[in-house]
C-alpha cells in the first residue's frame, strides 16, 4: 500500500506555478500486477523504468507546457476528489522523476541540471559497482543491431517447435548423463586440477555467452532492445553480461519470465549437447572441453541462476511471477516499516505490500536474501583469499565497510534526521540502542551451549583380521558371511596342487636320506654326519610344508562373526599369500575412534567433556550414548579408516601420494569412546559416524571469536 501523504504542503509553492511535462521520448506502457491496473514509464535513452498507480498516471499524463502544476492538479483533484494525488505526494512523485531525467523544462538552465543529474546518475552507479567488486561490469558495445539481425534465424525456436526440440534433446543428453554417471563423477575430481583450469574457463566463457544472447533473443522477440553488453568481473574472472532490464515493460508476467529464464533453457540445452559430445568422444581436448561445458551449465544453473536469494536469473522470475516488481528493494522497505511501527512508534508507517500474504512473502524473502548473501560472500572471500591473500584481503575491506560501517553511519543519520521520527525520536534512539546492547550482553555474557563434532567409524573392541597363510584357489566357503563361528573353526578352503605336489618330493627326500643312513652305518659311518644334517634340513621342510597345507583350510582365530562380503565372488580364485578374505568380529562390545582436529583438541585437554554421543550414516535418528571416552596423547596422521577420507567418501583431506589413501594431510587426535548398549541402533564394524562432544556452556561471541582465530590461523597462518 502507498505511503499516505497529506493533501497540502508548505513547499508546494516552489513547484505550484511551473510547467512541466515528460521528456518526449519517454515511453508509457499499460500492465497488470495481481489484477491491478499500473503504467510503466520507460525511457530508452537511459534505460530508466518508473512504475505509477492509475490516480497518479492521470496527473502525470495532464502535464503539459502550457499548464501550471497547480492546474493539472486541482483539475485531478475535481475529477476524483478521492483517489487524487495531495500536494506532498506530488512533490515527491516529481522529485523522483526529476532525478530519473524523465521530465522537461522550459528553463534556461535545464540543458545544464539535466547533464549534472546524467552525471550523478553515473556517479551512483560507479560507487554501487565500487562496493559491489565481486561483480563488476565493464559495459563494452551495443548489441541490439546484431541481435536484430540475427533474430530472424533463430526466431523459429522461440515457440512451440522450439519448446520440442528442447524437450527432446534435453530428455537424450539426461539419458546419456543417468547412463554414464560413474564416469561423468569420477572426472569430477580433476576438474580444479592446473591443467584443466584453463579449459574450464573457456567452457565458462563459451556457456555464458550463449546464456547471454539467449536473454538478448527472447527480449528481442518480445519487441524489448538489448543496448549494453559487456564484461563481468566475476570473483576477478571475467565473463559475458548483457542487459535486458527493457522486458521489465512488457505487459505480460510470462513473456517477463520467459526472459529471464531464456538463458538458463540456454545452458541447459547446450550442456545436454556437451553431454552427447563427451560420450562420443575419446580422451583429448574435445572431450574435456565437452565435459567441462557439461559441468558448468549445470552447476552453474542450479547453484546460481535459478536461486531467488540472489539477484540472478532465478530472482528475476520469482518477482514477475509473484507480480512484485523490484523485489529485494520492496522486501527492504517491509522490514524497515516493521522496525518503525512496531519498535519505533511511528504509526503512519505503512507496508508497501498490498495483502498481508505479500507481507509476509515480502518479511520472509528480506530476512532469507540478506542472510544467504552474508553467507555466499563469505564463502566467496574465503575461497578468492586461499588463491590470492591480497585480493582477498582488499574484498574483505570493502566488504566491512559496505555491510558494517555504511549501515551504522546511514542508521545513525536515519535516526538524527528523518522526519519520520520527529515526534518518536528519543524512542527511536533509545530503542535502538537498548537493543544494541542487549544483543551485545547476551552474545558476551550469556552462557550458550558449547560443543563440537567430529568424524569417526565404529570399531569392535575385539575383531581379527582373516588373511590367507599360504598361496592357493579357492575350493569351498564352509562358512556364510554373518554366520556366528566358534575359535578354530574352519572358513575357507584352498586348494594348492603344487603344494601337494612338493609334500610328497619332500616325503621321498625324507625317505633317500633315511636309506642312505642305513647304508653309511654299514660301511661309510664317516659320512654319517652330512647325512645326519640333510635329514634334519629335510624334515624341516617337511613340516613347514605340513603347516602350510594346513593353512590351506583357513580358520577363524577367535570367536565371533564371520565378515566376508566379497566371499561368494571368492570362489575359483587363486589368491597369494596375505590377501584378505574377511573379519570375524566379537560383536559383544564396540568402540567409536574419532578423529579430532587439532584447533578442537585442546579443549578436550582444558576443559570437561559434560556428555558425548554418536550419531551412525544412515541412523542419525538413533543416537547412541557413550559410557566413557579415552583420549590418545599424541598426534597422528593415519586415519582409523578409509571411509573418514576423501578417497573413501569422508570429510577429511588425505596425501594423494598414498595409495592407500589414509595419510591425513594435517596430524590429529584419536579420542576412544566406549559405546553404550540402551540405543536400538545396528552396530556394524567399520560403519562411520560423527560424535558430539557437549562442553561446559560459553557465550556466542566468545565461541565465534575462536573460531574466527583458528580460521585464520590455520588457513592463512595470521
Amino acid at each position: 500500500m502507498p505511503e499516505e501523504r497529506q493533501t497540502f504542503h508548505e513547499s508546494w509553492y516552489r513547484i505550484a506555478g511551473q510547467c512541466i511535462c515528460l521528456r518526449p521520448g519517454v515511453r508509457v506502457r499499460r500492465q497488470l500486477f495481481r489484477g491491478e491496473k499500473w503504467y510503466v514509464l520507460f525511457d530508452p535513452f537511459s534505460n530508466q523504468f518508473f512504475r505509477l498507480r492509475p490516480h497518479v498516471y492521470q496527473f502525470v499524463a495532464r502535464l503539459s507546457m502550457t499548464r501550471t502544476v497547480e492546474d493539472v492538479w486541482k483539475q485531478v483533484l475535481e475529477d476524483d476528489p478521492d483517489n487524487a494525488p495531495g500536494q506532498e505526494e506530488v512533490i515527491h512523485l516529481l522529485a523522483q522523476l526529476y532525478h530519473a531525467n524523465l521530465l522537461h523544462y522550459q528553463l534556461p538552465a535545464d540543458s545544464a541540471k539535466l547533464f549534472e543529474r546524467y552525471k550523478e546518475r553515473k556517479q551512483r552507479i560507479l560507487k554501487a559497482t565500487l562496493s559491489n567488486i565481486m561483480f563488476f561490469r565493464v559495459p563494452l558495445f551495443d548489441p541490439d543491431a546484431l541481435v536484430k539481425r540475427l533474430l530472424p534465424a533463430v526466431r523459429w525456436l522461440i515457440g512451440p517447435l522450439g519448446a520440442v526440440l528442447w524437450l527432446a534433446v534435453v530428455g537424450a543428453g539426461l539419458k546419456v548423463v543417468i547412463e554414464n554417471f560413474q564416469a561423468l563423477r569420477d572426472q569430477s575430481e580433476g576438474i580444479l586440477a592446473p591443467s584443466n583450469l584453463f579449459l574450464l574457463y573457456v567452457g565458462l566463457v563459451l556457456i555464458k555467452t550463449l546464456h547471454e544472447f539467449g536473454h538478448a533473443f527472447v527480449c528481442r522477440r518480445f519487441g524489448g532492445e538489448v543496448h549494453q553488453m559487456g564484461v563481468m568481473f566475476l570473483i576477478f574472472s571475467p565473463i559475458p553480461f548483457m542487459d535486458a532490464t527493457a522486458a521489465w515493460a512488457f505487459r505480460g508476467k510470462w513473456q517477463r519470465a520467459l526472459v529471464g529464464a531464456s538463458g538458463m533453457i540456454v545452458e541447459v540445452f547446450v550442456a545436454a549437447c556437451a553431454a552427447f559430445v563427451w560420450a562420443k568422444t575419446g580422451p583429448g581436448t574435445i572431450h574435456s572441453l565437452a565435459y567441462n561445458m557439461l559441468f558448468i551449465a549445470s552447476v552453474s544453473t542450479v547453484l546460481f541462476n535459478i536461486n531467488p536469494l540472489l539477484r540472478f536469473d532465478g530472482y528475476y522470475i520469482l518477482s514477475d511471477l509473484l507480480d512484485i516488481p523490484n523485489l529485494h528493494q520492496q522486501a527492504g522497505k517491509q522490514l524497515t516499516h516493521l522496525v518503525e511501527r512496531y519498535a519505533f512508534g511511528y504509526k503512519k508507517s505503512e507496508s508497501p505490500a498490498g495483502t498481508r500474504r505479500e507481507a509476509v512473502w515480502l518479511t520472509v524473502f528480506g530476512i532469507a536474501s540478506r542472510i544467504y548473501r552474508v553467507v555466499v560472500f563469505t564463502t566467496i572471500l574465503l575461497f578468492v583469499a586461499d588463491r590470492f591473500l591480497l585480493a582477498g584481503i582488499v574484498m574483505a575491506a570493502v566488504c566491512v565497510v559496505s555491510w558494517v560501517l555504511l549501515p551504522v553511519i546511514r542508521l545513525v543519520y536515519y535516526l538524527a534526521t528523518h522526519s519520520h521520527l520527529s515526534r518518536t525520536r528519543v524512542r527511536a534512539v533509545a530503542v535502538t540502542a537498548g537493543s544494541l546492547a542487549f544483543v551485545l550482553a547476551v552474545l558476551w555474557f550469556v552462557p550458550f551451549p558449547s560443543s563440537f563434532r567430529a568424524p569417526g567409524v565404529l570399531k569392535a573392541a575385539e575383531y581379527a583380521e582373516i588373511v590367507t597363510g599360504v598361496a592357493g584357489c579357492v575350493e569351498e566357503i564352509v562358512v556364510p558371511s554373518g554366520a556366528r563361528v566358534v575359535a578354530g573353526a574352519p572358513l575357507v578352503r584352498l586348494r594348492n596342487r603344487e603344494l601337494a605336489l612338493t609334500r610328497k618330493l619332500a616325503e621321498a627326500q625324507l625317505a633317500e636320506a633315511l636309506a642312505t643312513r642305513q647304508r653309511a652305518m654299514l660301511d661309510r659311518q664317516a659320512d654319517l654326519k652330512p647325512i645326519d644334517s640333510r635329514i634334519v634340513a629335510v624334515r624341516q621342510k617337511l613340516a613347514r610344508l605340513e603347516t602350510e597345507q594346513a593353512m590351506l583350510v583357513v580358520r577363524a582365530a577367535s570367536a565371533g562373526i564371520w565378515v566376508a562380503p566379497r566371499a561368494g565372488d571368492l570362489r575359483g580364485m587363486w589368491l597369494p599369500r596375505g590377501v584378505p578374505l574377511g573379519q570375524v568380529i566379537n560383536d559383544a562390545a564396540f568402540r567409536f575412534s574419532a578423529v579430532v582436529p587439532q584447533q578442537e583438541a585442546f579443549r578436550l585437554f582444558a576443559e570437561e567433556i559434560r556428555s558425548s554421543q554418536i550419531k551412525l550414516v544412515g541412523q542419525a535418528g538413533l543416537p547412541i550414548p557413550v559410557l566413557d571416552h579415552q583420549m590418545i596423547p599424541m598426534e597422528q596422521t593415519v586415519l582409523p579408516s578409509v571411509a573418514l577420507g576423501w578417497g573413501g567418501g569422508g570429510d577429511l583431506a588425505v596425501d594423494l601420494k598414498d595409495p592407500n589413501r589414509r595419510t591425513a594431510v594435517e596430524p590429529f587426535y584419536e579420542v576412544r569412546a566406549e559405546v553404550g548398549k540402551e540405543h536400538g541402533a545396528a552396530l556394524l564394524h567399520g560403519r562411520s559416524g560423527r560424535i558430539r562432544f557437549r562442553l561446559h556452556p560459553e557465550p556466542l561471541l566468545r565461541q565465534w571469536w575462536r573460531k574466527l582465530r583458528q580460521l585464520l590461523q590455520e588457513r592463512y597462518q595470521i
